[in-house]
């Protein structure tokens, strides 16, 4: 449609009309059933607003979505189809591993084309938006959505998140979906890892750890963002004006549509920011807030702040602006239904769409122990026994992959078995949790609140004690519950669960070679797991294809070569941890103070059991002869960088070269390290080859003292190696030319 007639429809709405497009339900507001004593009772809205109502929350496939839009343009006056939004996070019917695990890829393109799957699956089924990519940043994983994220480092949150944005979108054509980017802004960094808790931080660090990500999305064209639960220096973000108003839209441009996260607005009255539902509303359309998701409050406040002159309709129209714009750019006025296809079913986990998440939960997986090169495994020479609740289970796709069907979900032992691989047994040996309840309201829900009988509990340790006693390895796939991560998910306690650790320390007890194979939506604390087997395979949620792409490790079919993307802590108590942290003025590993008077613990070491970037291949690589093409750069001139990596095995590999510097002097204090850039690269046995970055001044720009986004002139570092602490180092000067 052209500007000139979307224009026209928009001077034509009633207030009334205009404020339904702000306004977003769930499918029971659409349904057969009677709305006015049912979900809008219950809400506290006016049913009358539900044939105005711009966006529906959740519902999917391609009948549903056909059936309430036709229903509801029957009865639209200016035929404004309805947007349809949801939780395609990871996947849609064919799951990729969660986000934390895409991270570990070190792969952008690889999930680019992931995202591409997910989308076209999607949009099948009738949905024009997803609420993704998140984006926040995570140093602390009590927080259960750290699942969601891609790690602790802003530069290669960045690249996912430009890389996601591309995936699910393209041009919006065939196939795509609008991307919503969340949580706006920081909510990675809420105090005690606690979901919905507040953040706090000086605006330097939110400037220059916690934003980029975001704006990287929003550079690549995500055309909505949400905001999140959070305070930002002590203003929820949905009300948040600086925030939304003048970062957001102003200084980066953002002409999109801000959606809030579920009840958000309404919420503004428990911050303690809003005296009730009218303020609540006041304050979100002022800070620009265009859908209200999921409350009665732009419902039922906003006709009467416009007629009591407490706020202006122009900022109705111009969000309503705004959604007409975007449903005007997916095409929805040609075509209400868009990409919905009755025939779904057809586009749904296809053998390519496997193929594509097969390889990227391959290449999630991270090798984070191999003593004695225990792995990979020879099923026609090793009698193997694989015991755990994770062997046989389907519930390997994190708790945000709402779409995913158990069919088409391969688990351990269905993909031993499709292979047809000998001498292999199997036995549960526990379950997840030995007493549900500890889940809460939500999980007893879910899980009907079981309770294992100490009999039970005993018989299936037995089992699997016979079974390992009869093997010559033992592989044990562990985890957390599903419902251990994910959003409000948080846990004190990062450790398997209790029934699963008197698992493994009685079949540590027969000393037989251990593997363990780790299911979790988080780093987990494995300090005192590591010493009792030999080696470990953090699998994370891997997706549909999860039990295939385990296999093809355990059995060198695959060679792993995924590396962390959030640091693994010694100890609970350390955290937040992360690698690129500031040095303090009694650094622990080079100030001349006495031990004590140092800044580190007297009980527990300072650095993580495994940091940023680590992870072990069947491959050993060795890097030498790291050089700069100048010991000098300017403004006008970078430098090249070149080290020599080199396959020393007799295994084919890949390997992640990865490129970290420091700034010495600045004028405000600098990380010990920076991620600056990565590359991957495929070794065969003996091979040697040259792999080269280029670095230039805009890289090496941060919030100056006076809050400039600047560079300084001084001396830098430059780190090239196998992870964050395993490296060469050169150094060069920066200078202004």
């Amino acid at each position: 449609m052209k500007e000139s007639s979307l224009k026209a429809i928009l001077n034509d709405l009633t207030l009334k009309e205009k404020i339904g497009q702000l306004i977003q339900l769930s499918g029971e507001f659409f349904g057969d059933a009677e709305v006015s004593t049912g979900p809008a009772a219950k809400l506290g809205i006016n049913p009358e607003m539900i044939a105005y109502v711009g966006s529906v929350l959740n519902v999917s496939g391609s009948q549903k979505t056909k059936e309430i839009q036709n229903r509801y343009l029957e009865k639209s006056r200016h035929k404004i189809p309805l947007l349809f939004m949801g939780d395609v996070v990871y996947g849609y019917r064919t799951v990729l591993p969660i986000p934390l695990g895409q991270g570990a890829t070190w792969n952008p393109e690889l999930i680019k084309k992931g995202y591409q799957v997910i989308s076209k699956e999607a949009s099948k089924a009738g949905l024009h938006v997803t609420f993704a990519p998140m984006v926040d940043l995570v140093r602390d994983p009590r927080w259960g959505r750290c699942l969601e994220s891609n790690g602790e480092d802003t530069y290669l949150n960045s690249v996912y998140a430009k890389a996601m944005v591309e995936g699910f979108q393209g041009n919006l054509g065939e196939g795509a979906l609008a991307s919503c980017v969340k949580h706006f802004a920081a909510y990675g960094a809420v105090e005690g890892g606690r979901d919905y808790n507040t953040v706090d931080m000086s605006e330097r660090r939110l400037r220059q750890d916690y934003l980029p990500s975001y704006q990287a999305a929003v550079d690549a064209g995500a055309e909505l963002v949400m905001t999140s639960f959070n305070t930002v220096d002590g203003i929820p973000a949905t009300a948040n004006q600086w925030l939304l108003k003048d970062l957001l839209r102003q200084e980066w441009g953002f002409d999109g549509v801000i959606i809030t996260d579920y009840a958000a607005i309404q919420e503004l009255i428990a911050h303690g920011v809003a005296r009730d539902e009218k303020q609540a509303s006041q304050l979100a359309i002022e800070a620009s807030v265009d859908i209200d998701m999921k409350t009665a409050c732009y419902a039922n406040q906003l006709a009467p702040l416009v007629e009591n002159g407490k706020i202006s309709e122009k900022l109705i129209d111009e969000a309503v602006w705004r959604i007409l714009k975007l449903k005007n750019k997916l095409g929805l006025f040609e075509n209400p239904y868009r990409f919905a296809d009755d025939e779904e079913e057809q586009f749904m986990h296809t053998a390519e769409n496997q193929k594509q998440a097969l390889e990227v939960a391959r290449q999630s997986l991270v090798l984070l122990k191999n003593e004695n090169h225990i792995l990979p495994l020879n099923p026609n020479k090793q009698t193997i026994a694989l015991i755990g609740p994770y062997v046989d289970s389907k519930s390997i796709i994190g708790l945000w992959a709402i779409h995913g069907k158990d069919e088409n979900i391969t688990s351990i032992k269905e993909a031993v078995e499709k292979r047809q691989l000998p001498q292999v047994s199997f036995a549960n040996g526990c379950d997840f949790l030995e007493d549900y309840r500890t889940l809460g309201s939500f999980g007893e829900l879910v899980s009907g609140g079981k309770v294992n009988t100490p009999e039970s509990i005993a018989r299936d340790l037995q089992e699997a004690i016979n079974l390992a006693n009869q093997s010559d390895v033992v592989v044990l796939a562990l985890g957390e519950h599903t419902l251990q991560s994910g959003e409000a998910g948080s846990r004190a306690n990062l450790t398997l669960p209790e029934l699963q650790l008197r698992l493994l320390d009685e079949i540590a007890k027969l000393g037989k070679p251990i593997v363990l194979v780790l299911f979790n939506g988080r780093p987990l604390v494995l300090t005192d797991i590591e010493p009792k087997v030999d080696a470990i395979i953090e699998a994370w949620f891997p997706g549909s294809e999860g039990g295939d792409a385990i296999v093809d490790v355990l059995t060198g079919v695959y060679n792993p070569s995924g590396r962390l993307s959030m640091s693994f802590p010694y100890h609970v108590g350390q955290i937040p941890i992360y690698y690129n942290y500031f040095n303090t003025g009694r650094p622990v590993k080079t100030s001349t103070h006495s031990d004590r008077f140092m800044s580190k613990y007297l009980d527990i070491p300072n650095d993580p059991l495994y940091p940023f970037g680590y992870g072990l291949s069947y491959s050993i690589f060795k890097y030498s002869n790291l050089r700069l093409s100048s010991s000098t750069m300017s403004n006008t001139k970078p430098i090249t960088i070149w080290i020599d990596v080199e396959n020393t095995s007799d295994i084919k590999g890949m390997e992640t070269v990865q490129l970290y510097i420091r700034d010495i002097v600045g004028s405000v204090v600098r990380p010990v390290k920076e991620l600056k850039d990565f590359q991957k690269v495929v070794l065969e046995p003996k091979q040697k080859k040259t792999v080269s970055f280029t670095l230039s001044e805009s890289q090496l720009r941060f919030f100056t003292k006076n809050m400039d986004f600047a560079f300084e002139e001084g001396q830098f570092e430059i780190y090239v190696g196998h992870s964050s602490e395993e490296n060469l180092k050169e150094s060069f000067e920066l200078i202004r030319s």
